[in-house]
């Protein structure tokens, strides 16, 4: 972790939503006029889409039923590893962007499922921010985790997103649910050793709990609303954590723990703006108080005799 130069990251599952909480995120910065560095989990893949296709059909032909999207063979944990390390000692590093479709290759003139060229991070950033898979994940002797500032995870109970993963791959990218069931199948192996111990290492754990019935995941007619779901929020470490003001603020919420509120679905961007940003604000001010000190030792050492 890094005073001087701050890192965020947000994992979560495949079809968590993620990608709604990074808009939340969005918010708050233009808001407190800061500039990030945003990173992208799916960008750390080894493999491009032809490439992982491929990697994929070896590992059937060779009888591996575990090789995944979410496990280290198909993940440049070391990279992302190093790009937080370097991060947050200097406010450097390497990143590149995945072109999930049409819209976002079209800029690069590349095809959709291909990767950019690496490149640096831009310079002078208040903050790197990641959403993707991995931002708390460990192997070996890897520990992305232990760099990170502000660890936040997004997860539905796993019918719901099984439901979420369903409804998009049939829809969108044409699978078959037997397919679907497969590739979920496949994927348990990785999920049980390295997406669910990272929600162990959050510092904040945001949980979609339906109150409808999602018993078979795989006959659902419909994705449960945000109305028809509890948002669950589990705090780490309750110290300095205003519940009272928060209870206030989120209608019909409650505490179902000491360090764990429950609210209606619908609030999860409220709630996420109420928590975070006086989070965000002190780490700003964190910064700026580790730059100024630096400065001083700067200046004192200029003016110390030579002789």
């Amino acid at each position: 972790m890094s005073a001087t130069h701050p890192i965020i990251a947000v994992t979560g599952s495949s079809g968590a939503g993620t990608t709604s909480v990074s808009k939340t995120f969005e918010q708050i910065f233009r808001r407190e006029a800061l500039t990030a560095a945003f990173v992208e989990g799916d960008s750390f893949h080894r493999y491009d889409r032809a490439g992982m296709k491929q990697q994929m059909a070896d590992a059937i032909t060779r009888g591996d039923q575990y090789f995944s999207h979410f496990g280290p063979d198909a993940n440049l944990f070391a990279e992302l590893d190093g790009l937080f390390r370097s991060y947050g000692e200097s406010g450097q590093g390497r990143r590149r962007k995945y072109l999930h479709d049409d819209q976002e290759a079209a800029p690069y003139g590349q095809k959709p499922g291909t990767f950019t060229e690496w490149e640096d991070v831009p310079e002078s950033t208040d903050l790197l921010f990641y959403e993707g898979l991995h931002g708390a994940a460990a192997h070996e002797d890897i520990e992305i985790w232990r760099h990170v500032d502000l660890l936040i995870g997004v997860v539905p109970v796993i019918n719901l997103e099984w439901i979420q993963k369903l409804h998009r791959d049939r829809s969108t990218r044409g699978y078959s649910t037997e397919a679907v069931a497969d590739t979920i199948l496949r994927r348990m192996h990785d999920y049980v050793h390295y997406i669910c111990p990272q929600f162990s290492r959050t510092h904040i754990n945001f949980q979609r709990v339906p109150v409808v019935d999602t018993s078979d995941p795989f006959i659902a007619r419909f994705i449960p609303r945000p109305d028809e779901s509890f948002l669950v929020i589990r705090f780490a470490s309750p110290h300095g954590i205003d519940f009272p003001y928060l209870l206030a603020m989120l209608h019909d919420s409650f505490m179902s723990r000491p360090n764990t509120i429950v609210c209606p679905g619908g609030k999860m961007d409220l709630a996420m703006q109420l928590i975070f940003t006086p989070m965000i604000l002190r780490l700003i001010e964190r910064r700026k108080e580790s730059l100024a000190r630096r400065s001083q030792r700067s200046t004192h050492a200029l003016l110390e005799p030579t002789f």
